[in-house]
């Protein structure tokens, strides 16, 4: 990854990353503040999202949806995104992108190469025993060029995550904590503890996304802040440099 390489958090796990000449749309949840349902069956009934998109330049080169759960794929993305934008998912969920009349839709199976960036499609798990279950499919994202970025999506700390570091063995890991969850079993997306075993498992920069943006993401960046180490946790519109 070039030294000009940077990671724009937009909200929540809507992110630009850009590679020199090359930018990618992850997560494209776009919609206005209210304007869509609350998460059923959590602990508040708060309108999503929470907060608004910052003021940025949304310019892109291909989009990487990491899966179709509303907050990291809405209808306001689907109305704005051009429909020949190429745009990767996983195969899973492939049909129902060209069902929305997107043209250039490029399933991962295992590896794509777009201007010569390698991206590996990485397992994840949304959640623990059944519960996890019914939230798949999900996937994460390796992208591979001068550096390495993985992008784990929504996932626990399990023991996937753990090799997948170990066989990419990242600059830079991308978490989605928030500590989502519902009313009844454990969180289905990383809490402290799974963040602090991720920043113990990798020697590459960690930084942590996915809070304070919809109802059912209960853990704070200050809370997060309060309990972890050596973890980013940047703001909504802020930019970091790789």
């Amino acid at each position: 990854m070039p030294t000009n390489s940077t990671i724009r958090l937009l909200r929540h796990a809507t992110l630009l990353v850009a590679f020199e000449n090359t930018t990618f749309l992850v997560d494209p949840m776009l919609a206005s503040p209210g304007s869509n349902p609350p998460i059923q069956d959590t602990p508040n009934q708060r309108d999503n999202p929470l907060v608004p998109m910052p003021a940025v330049d949304l310019t892109y080169d291909a989009v990487v949806v990491t899966h179709r759960h509303t907050d990291h794929f809405d209808e306001a993305a689907k109305g704005a995104l051009e429909t020949d934008v190429p745009l990767f998912c996983q195969p899973a969920e492939a049909e129902a992108f060209v069902e929305d009349g997107f043209t250039d839709v490029r399933p991962i199976d295992d590896v794509a190469v777009f201007n010569g960036i390698i991206i590996y499609r990485t397992p994840g798990r949304h959640g623990h025993g059944e519960l996890a279950e019914r939230m798949a499919p999900v996937s994460g994202y390796v992208f591979d060029s001068d550096q390495t970025l993985y992008i784990a999506g929504d996932t626990i700390w399990y023991d996937a995550v753990a090799e997948t570091l170990d066989r990419f063995d990242p600059d830079t890991v991308v978490l989605n904590a928030g500590e989502a969850r519902f009313t009844h079993g454990e969180p289905i997306t990383m809490g402290v503890p799974d963040v602090a075993a991720v920043r113990e498992a990798t020697g590459g920069q960690v930084i942590a996304v996915h809070m304070e943006a919809i109802n059912h993401c209960l853990l704070t960046r200050d809370e997060l802040r309060a309990n972890t180490e050596n973890v980013r946790i940047p703001d909504d519109g802020e930019l970091l440099t790789l």
